[in-house]
C-alpha cells in the first residue's frame, strides 16, 4: 500500500475519496468535527457527513475525522432530571463490585473487572 502524504489529502472536490477531503488542520472554518461542534454547544442533528479530514501516518492507516457543516448544526438537548438520574445510575453501576457488591469509590477498571480489592486478595492480606 502507498503511504498517503500531506499531499494526497487535499482533495476538496472529492474526486478521489469520495467526499471533500482536507489535509490535518486545514479543513475550512465552515465544518467542524463532532468535538468541536460539541465545545460550541451544537450536535449534528442527523445531519450527513459533509467532509473528512485526514492524518498521514508513517506505519498505518491515516487518521481520519468526519466533518460536519456548523450552519446545519443544532443545539444540544439538555439534560432533563430523568437523563441525569440515569445517569447517575449508570455512573453508580461502573464503582460497584461485581465480585464483593460494595462500592469501590472509583470506577473500577474494565481491564480488571473487579475492585482491586478483589482482584488482588494476596496483596490486600500483606498490607
Amino acid at each position: 500500500m502507498k503511504r498517503l502524504t500531506l499531499a494526497d489529502c487535499f482533495d476538496p472536490t472529492g474526486e478521489r475519496f469520495g467526499i471533500p477531503t482536507y489535509p490535518w488542520r486545514c479543513a475550512p472554518d465552515d465544518l467542524a468535527t463532532r468535538r468541536q461542534l460539541r465545545s460550541r454547544g451544537l450536535r449534528p442533528g442527523g445531519q450527513d457527513v459533509a467532509a473528512q479530514i485526514l492524518r498521514p501516518r508513517r506505519r498505518r492507516e491515516p487518521l481520519t475525522a468526519y466533518l460536519y457543516r456548523v450552519d446545519l448544526a443544532r443545539p444540544v438537548r439538555p439534560m432533563t432530571p430523568a437523563r441525569w438520574a440515569a445517569l447517575a445510575k449508570a455512573n453508580a453501576a461502573r464503582r460497584r463490585c461485581p465480585e464483593c457488591g460494595r462500592d469501590a469509590g472509583y470506577v473500577i477498571p474494565p481491564t480488571l473487572g473487579t475492585c482491586v480489592t478483589c482482584a488482588y486478595p494476596e496483596e490486600q492480606r500483606a498490607a
